[in-house]
């Protein structure tokens, strides 16, 4: 058993990170910005609380300088921290104050406080993205494969173009900024960043309706809702993985020495929007408006995903941390499923 601190508690991969942590038996402290949060995610997992293995730190907002000062003290002391507290959304007035300061400071600023206040700390597991590797000038760029090797070289002015540009920059920079921070503190902890493409799977964080479903399932939402069925949205990027697969790399790259100091690419797989409406309507009939086979869009390019489209290297996920990760099918069924729980 590990004494763990989990940031952003409420978060979609947070929640399924705290559900991993719980049934592996580790103590966990996770942050939220307000109590409400921390009662809905109490109510969630009474169990839990009632045994005295979840509790709760109350962090308004990451971005002020010293945000977690408080939170990275405990009694018994932590020994590892998952920060997974970052902002993904596009309701953006001003992307240095809405998205790369929350990021980047955020990240710093756990960093500084685990340094100070929490010697104890002996792992700190971050979640980056995707948008920290890809390099969107370069299209589809069949024939590279992504790896953790490569890094999206995005500038501050280009991150101010538009919020896309920004949360793709906010994903960089602050990992960027993790690993300097390593480099220049020397601290006693090592880390470990996980990169997922677009996260897709089944809900189990406290929601009051469909309409604030998190960003990436909002493709499978709108499948089902008949949104595509005179024409497929285009799917973007077509590299996915199941949220509970990233969940369990989080906790992995916490349990496993091997995992020090090391960047993990979580990919499941190809997708095409055109898969997720077709699975959709394999399995359930009852959506009447969804895409028939000669409806357009959706489709991977010409070339196909061999030909027309990036590859990817996620080996040391399943090398090092040992991750087996779950089919499309079953993600997008069990997605649908949760979505009818919330009134679909």
């Amino acid at each position: 058993m590990t004494r763990v601190l989990l940031t952003g508690g409420s978060g979609f991969i947070a929640a399924h990170t705290l559900d991993v942590l719980l049934k592996r038996g580790h103590s966990v402290v996770t942050t939220v910005r307000t109590q409400e949060k921390a009662d809905k995610i109490k109510e969630e997992n009474k169990s839990a609380v009632d045994k005295g293995q979840l509790d709760f730190a109350i962090v308004p907002d990451i971005a002020q300088e010293g945000a977690f000062d408080k939170a990275v003290v405990s009694d018994p002391p932590f020994e590892a921290v998952l920060h997974t507290a970052s902002p993904f959304h596009f309701n953006v007035t001003d992307v240095q104050k809405d998205l790369l300061d929350p990021a980047v400071i955020g990240t710093t600023g756990i960093l500084k406080s685990i340094k100070k206040s929490a010697p104890s700390v002996k792992r700190v597991v971050i979640t980056s993205s995707f948008a920290a590797i890809v390099e969107p000038s370069k299209g589809n760029w069949p024939g590279h494969v992504y790896s953790e090797e490569d890094w999206n070289p995005i500038t501050l002015e280009e991150a101010e173009e538009n919020p896309m540009a920004g949360y793709r920059a906010s994903k960089t920079f602050a990992e960027k900024a993790a690993w300097e921070f390593l480099d220049k503190e020397k601290p006693n902890f090592t880390i470990a960043t996980i990169c997922p493409p677009l996260v897709f799977g089944p809900i189990i964080h406290a929601l009051d309706s469909l309409e604030n479903l998190n960003t990436s399932n909002q493709r499978i939402l709108w499948a089902a809702q008949g949104k595509w069925k005179d024409e497929i949205a285009p799917t973007g990027v077509y590299l996915w993985v199941d949220v509970r697969d990233v969940a369990e790399a989080h906790v992995l790259a916490l349990e496993k020495p091997d995992a020090a100091n090391k960047r993990f690419f979580t990919v499941g797989g190809y997708f095409t929007n055109r898969d997720i409406a077709e699975i959709i309507k394999r399995h359930f009939p009852q959506y009447k408006d969804l895409p028939s086979a000669s409806t357009p869009g959706g489709d991977y390019p010409e070339g196909g995903k061999e030909k027309g489209v990036y590859g990817y290297d996620n080996k040391r996920t399943i090398e090092v941390l040992g991750l087996k990760y779950r089919s499309f099918e079953d993600c997008i069924i069990d997605c649908i499923v949760s979505f009818q729980s919330k009134g679909l």
